[in-house]
Order: structure tokens, then sequence, then C-alpha cells
């Protein structure tokens, strides 16, 4: 999600994020050895990998380990918990995984095939409501061969089976502190990523310490990172400038941005990084509410709203309008809800309604999460709420819920329409159309497209080379266009402030927009 210094920007904004805090740690007199500060408003919603498909990953990915991920500048899965995984079969069935040898847990516990398997099996059997098990739907069994062997048997052509993999849903866990059956439960976290996490206060703050018994491809930079949680970007970005934190990751606003890019005496001290993202803001439609069950409501919402609009007055540039859920710079892109809409149209969309024999205004309830994706989500809305009523069609309800409680609510079906932020678990445009589609996908609200999922998915996990699978996703979001049930609204840019004494920021995001905390490092001399 990062990169790129200063004023070389180059793309991404999906920042904006969760989560909260105070009791600052002071970065103004820190030396070379010093731990790193990082402020976020990206805060954990639980430390179990197997109930977390949101950003807990940003953790994750720095304490636990997968069996593979992507290195810095790696575009495929690498080696990591692992000395080697392929494919071993010609129909992308069965996939095996060598470990490498002498990987323990930081608790010392050997970390084996058999705690391998555990995780997945747990995952599996916990399978949490709207959590990674969605992730899995290919996987039939795990199996064991010696210590060493690893191999997972799917039930179906998968090849972007080692993609996910790579997610940090997959993390390893240790047997003996993570059950079988039910969630942990007891505050802690016990990985084998290259940091230890030393202490965490929920939505406060964490400390994250030198794991020395870690084996993988990581290489740590630093010595200890401190993250802390805000629930305010205003506050962060002024933490940062008073030299309170060394790092902002996730949250800053578009104003901070611009700000940051004319450069001021007061913040000549920072550098804006900046990395082309592939995250995305999209509505969602609950079929199971009165009004947002017609098709016709659906399509004059996605007739009336007006992305360039919303983009400018809200993002002010730091964001682009998006017509698909698959978004510019993952292969399979398309602009197949203006190619059907083109611009706004009130005109239209009132024809709509009325062939349709729908009274107006139509009464719509929208929901957002407050402290998620930062301080523009309530702007973002009210602007929503503005260009929907402002047709005469609309009567617009606005209601919001911190994420856990958001969370928990849409995962009970009680939203008619909600607003959520996708950061892709892997670079390839399987992972913007098969996490929205079926019983148990991400949303916790069941889609059906049996083209989609019995025919085009599978056509595609059946070709190794996901660049000859653009027919089958330009058709599947020709079908997302049909049925209206996601309406993307924006792509956005994704960019980190820091201090200028900071290095490696460049370097601290990989594909699935993941910080990888070990990159940074304090320049020896300032």
């Amino acid at each position: 999600m990062f990169n790129r210094t200063s004023l070389q920007a180059a793309a991404a904004l999906a920042s904006i994020s969760l989560v909260a805090g105070c009791g600052l740690f002071s970065a103004d007199s820190a030396g070379e050895d010093d731990p790193i500060t990082i402020g976020t408003t990206s805060a954990p919603s639980t430390l179990d990998p197997a109930a977390a498909w949101d950003n807990s990953w940003e953790l994750y990915r720095n304490v636990f380990q997968t069996l593979v991920a992507f290195p810095t500048g790696s575009t495929t899965p690498q080696p990591d918990a692992a000395d080697g995984c392929e494919f071993t079969d010609t129909t992308n069935r069965v996939y095996r995984c060598e470990l490498r040898d002498g990987l323990t847990f930081s608790n010392g516990h050997k970390l084996d095939a058999a705690a391998v398997k555990h995780s997945f099996d747990r995952i599996v059997k916990i399978n949490v409501n709207g959590g990674p098990n969605g992730l899995l739907a290919s996987l039939d069994s795990v199996k064991t061969t010696g210590d060493l062997t690893v191999t997972f048997n799917l039930n179906k052509p998968d090849a972007t089976f080692p993609f996910v993999l790579a997610a940090p849903a997959m993390s390893i866990v240790d047997p003996a502190e993570y059950p079988a059956d039910k969630l942990r439960d007891d505050g802690e976290l016990t990985g084998s990523g290259p940091y230890t996490l030393e202490s965490y206060n929920a939505g406060s703050d964490a400390e994250l310490a030198e794991n020395t018994r870690y084996k993988g491809f990581a290489d740590r930079k630093n010595p200890a990172v401190k993250i802390q949680y805000f629930q305010d970007s205003d506050k962060m970005f002024q933490a940062l400038k008073e030299k309170e934190i060394d790092v902002i990751y996730r949250g800053l606003t578009s104003e901070e941005v611009v700000e940051l890019e004319q450069k001021t005496e007061e913040n000549e001290h920072l550098q804006l990084i900046e990395t082309v993202g592939a995250d995305i803001r999209y509505l969602v439609f609950n079929p199971k509410d009165e009004s947002a069950a017609k098709l016709p409501v659906r399509q004059a919402v996605a007739q009336v709203v007006d992305r360039d609009a919303l983009v400018a007055k809200v993002y002010q540039g730091t964001a682009e309008p998006l017509y698909s859920m698959v978004p510019k710079g993952i292969s399979g892109h398309a602009t197949s809800f203006f190619d059907r809409y083109g611009d706004p149209d009130i005109d239209k969309a009132r024809g709509i309604l009325q062939d349709a024999g729908i009274e107006t205004p139509v009464e719509l309830t929208l929901w957002f999460t407050t402290d998620r994706y930062g301080s523009g989500t309530v702007a973002e809305f009210a602007e929503l709420k503005r260009q929907l009523e402002a047709s005469g069609l609309f009567k617009i309800t606005l209601k919001s819920k911190p994420w856990k409680d958001f969370q928990a609510g849409f995962q009970k079906g009680e939203y008619p329409v909600f607003g959520r932020g996708w950061f892709p678990d892997f670079p390839d445009p399987d992972n913007f159309v098969a996490p929205f589609v079926g019983k148990n996908n991400a949303l916790s609200t069941p889609y059906e497209s049996p083209e989609i999922t019995s025919e085009l998915l599978p056509q595609s996990r059946r070709e190794s080379d996901r660049g000859a699978v653009i027919e089958q996703f330009e058709r599947a979001q020709e079908i997302f266009v049909d049925d209206v049930r996601l309406l993307p609204l924006w792509q956005g840019k994704l960019y980190v402030a820091a201090s200028q004494e900071i290095s490696g920021g460049e370097r601290a995001l990989d594909p699935q927009t993941v910080m990888q905390l070990w990159e940074f490092s304090r320049k020896a001399s300032w």
C-alpha cells in the first residue's frame, strides 16, 4: 500500500481505514537503534487469523508466517515458511510444499507439517461468518508426509491457490496455543514471523520486537516497531508533524496529502510516499431489503451517482472514479458501468423507476463505518446523500457505527445498503470477483450468480497463465452491471507520510498492499 518517497508519487490511496488510540510514543530524539513508531487508523479486529478477512492482516504479516508470501518486488508468491512449493499434477489440483528445516514458533515449539495442517483445518472447521474460510472454497483436504511435507488436495482446478496461501489469513499457528475448534480468546498471539508481539492494547497500541527464532525471507532493518492506533486522522497527522510518531500508514485524508505535496515550513521535515494501489470503495445492496431488492431501484441509483463529483469534492484528486469491481492496474479491468450508464442522468433514472411502477421518492438507508476507512468516509456518504436526494427520486437516511459494530450488523444482514472497501488478497482479477459471490462471501450478503461461480471462475482457474483469463472476467463484470448488487465508486491512491530520517518506505508494501514493517529503518545520521 505505500511507497515512493516524497513528491515522487505514483498511484494509490486505498488507505483510509480503522481504529483508534492515544498515549503517543515520542520519536523526537530517537536514535538509529530505537523502534520505528507507526501511526495508523487501521487496527486489528481480532488477533486470531482464523477469524479475519480484513486489515488485521497488517499485523499478521509481521508476526506470523505463511508458506509463501510476496517479498518486495515480487508479483508471484515466493517461499517463506516453505522451502519450495509447486503443483504436482497437470490439472492444478494437487499443490505440495516442503517446509524449511528447523522452523519454530516464537515460544520454541516446533513448526512442522502437522502445525500447517492444523492451521488450515481450524479455519475450515471454525468457519467464521465472513471469515477467511471463503478463500478456501477449492480446498478439499490437507495431508502431511513426515515433518516437512504438506500436500493440498483441491476439489477443482485452481491456479490461484498459491496466491491464496500467501494471504496473511493463512498464517501458520501453534497447535498448542490455538484450539482446533474455536478461536483463541486470551488476548495473546504466538507466531513465527519476523517480530514477536510484546504488548497489545486493543484499539490503542502494539509493540513488536525482533523474533530471534525467525527463519524466512524478511531482512529486518530495524530492531523493533511500535504501532499507535488512531481514530482521528487529524490527531494522527498532528502527531507526525510534532515528531511523536515516525510514519503514517493508512488514514491520511485528502487534505493532508495535498498539504504534504505543497511543502511548507511546517512540514518540510516530512516526506510523502505514494504507491500504486488496488483498493476500491463500493456500495452493497441487500436483497432482503424491500427497496434494495428491486432491480430498477438499484439501476436508478447507478444512473444518478456522479463519481467525478464525489472524487473531486471529497478526495481532491487522491482517488479516481471506478466503473468496475476490477480496478485499473489489474488484468481484466473494464469500464462496464460507464459503458452501460454513461454520465449521470436524472431523467434516465426517473424513466427506469416510472417504467417499473415504483413511486418516488424511494426511501433508502445507507450505512457506513466511522473508523475504518478514515475521516473522508463521512463526507463521502454526505455527498452520496446530496446527489441522490437532489435528483428528487430518493429520500436517504444515513447511519453509521464503529467498525466492530458495523461488521456485526452487516454479517447479520441488517443493512439495506452499505459501504465497503476492498484491499486485495492478491493481485489477480479473481480476487475482485470471487470474494463477492456465492452463499459464503466476504460481504456476508449472499449473492447467487451461477454463471460466475459454476462457469467463469472454474474456467479461469484451470489456466495457469493469468493473462489468458481476461474474457471470463470481462463477462463477470457484465453480470455485475446486469445485477447491480455491487456498485463500484472509486479507486484509491495509497499514501504514506514519514519523517525525512526514515528510509525504506518505497519498499514497505507488498502486492497485497500489506505493510512489511521490517523494511523501515532510521538513517544512520541526520
